[in-house]
């Protein structure tokens, strides 16, 4: 591995959980500064006076810095301890610079879980951090279209900050010095890339991703128009979809721990699955409040599925690896929001999620039994 030997690494379990539990935190906030404006979408379309897609653009923009912060963190942050890194990304991101914050933070979390904890609790470790993704899907959304319809969706993002300035002092407290000895340069992408199996997962994080945002992303204007729900049922929907969320990190970091290759399939099987199952029931509360949670849980599931393909495949670069990665998911979700709202403001809401659907074939496609996915010599 690029980094320095896991330091003590029989005293750093003991302290470590509670750094993990302090980036937890982090990827809350993230992902709720994320997420509200997909429960947020048609108020913040009239107040600017854009259409819905125009907008759901607008704000995968973040995505453009979140994908060059990815692909030049390692460089730029050098020899810098990769404690100082965390502070300042979480600095940036209580000053609303949220790009920069989600590609830097994410293209360094799994290697320094990776630091944190044993090699076994890896899996563990990574779906405790998305438990933090899976928390603020739960509540961020629905919070986020109950409390707009009375503060307005300016009061909601202001609501954030003081739970950001907390998590810079949980950071400063809870993580031990992260120090590195080797610079990372941009040759180390070339090197990856020149791996056959790692240019095949970027490709089928390009489509998973991509069809999960470009349905996500026009979710609102989804319940709205074809199961015709209003704010209050909205709320209980994004609930519903993020409680399960919850349940998908917890149980994922348990039992994926094994064989992950044969679940990377998984996401783009489950969640396209349920897209398409929306189209056809989508007038049904009932039944769509179901999908939802099963397409809410494999979406937290599925990051930690794939971080933990990426700490076995590419353990000797972990840095370089994440940040590609990423790279790509953040071009992606971009690639989701364009698509998606291309797709509304030229036919209709059918068209996003058909779209989506389309997006996942592809990534199955690719990802096909995981066996090609697998690092060289790995046994099958």
């Amino acid at each position: 591995m690029t980094d320095i030997p896991l330091i003590q690494k029989d005293k750093m379990t003991r302290g470590a959980w509670g750094a993990v539990w302090s980036m937890s935190l982090c990827v809350a906030m993230l992902i709720a500064s994320e997420f509200m404006p997909v429960s947020l979408l048609t108020p913040m379309a009239e107040g600017l006076g854009a259409t819905t897609g125009q907008t759901g653009q607008a704000i995968s923009i973040s995505g453009l810095f979140a994908v060059a912060t990815s692909l030049a963190i390692t460089t730029v942050a050098g020899r810098i301890n990769r404690k100082t890194v965390l502070v300042v990304l979480t600095a940036l991101m209580l000053i609303s610079l949220l790009g920069v914050c989600v590609g830097g933070f994410w293209s360094l979390a799994t290697s320094i879980l990776m630091r944190l904890v044993p090699e076994h609790d890896v899996p563990r470790a990574l779906g405790l951090m998305y438990g933090g993704q899976a928390i603020a899907a739960a509540f961020a959304a629905p919070l986020g279209s109950y409390l707009g319809d009375i503060v307005g969706w300016r009061g909601v993002f202001w609501a954030l900050t003081p739970v950001v300035a907390l998590n810079l002092v949980w950071h400063l407290v809870a993580l031990p010095s992260l120090p590195v000895t080797t610079r990372a340069s941009f040759a180390t992408f070339g090197r990856l890339l020149g791996r056959r199996h790692f240019r095949l997962d970027l490709i089928a994080i390009t489509f998973t991703w991509g069809s999960a945002f470009t349905m996500f992303t026009y979710l609102r204007p989804f319940l709205e128009q074809m199961t015709g729900v209003g704010v209050d049922l909205l709320s209980v929907l994004l609930l519903v979809l993020g409680g399960a969320g919850f349940v998908g990190s917890s149980l994922s970091g348990r039992l994926f721990g094994g064989r992950v290759e044969r679940m990377l399939c998984l996401p783009a099987l489950v969640m396209g699955s349920c897209t398409a199952a929306l189209l056809i029931a989508g007038g049904s509360v009932i039944a769509v409040g179901l999908l939802l949670a099963i397409w809410g849980a494999m979406n937290t599931a599925m990051s930690v599925i794939w971080m933990s393909w990426m700490s076995r495949n590419v353990d000797d670069l972990p840095e370089a690896a994440g940040g590609l990665m990423v790279a790509v998911i953040q071009a992606s979700i971009l690639m989701g929001g364009v698509i998606g709202g291309f797709l509304l403001d030229l036919w209709a809401i059918e068209a996003t999620f058909g779209g989506s659907v389309l997006l996942a074939l592809v990534a199955l496609a690719i990802t096909g039994t995981g066996r090609q996915l697998l690092k060289p010599n790995t046994e099958s």
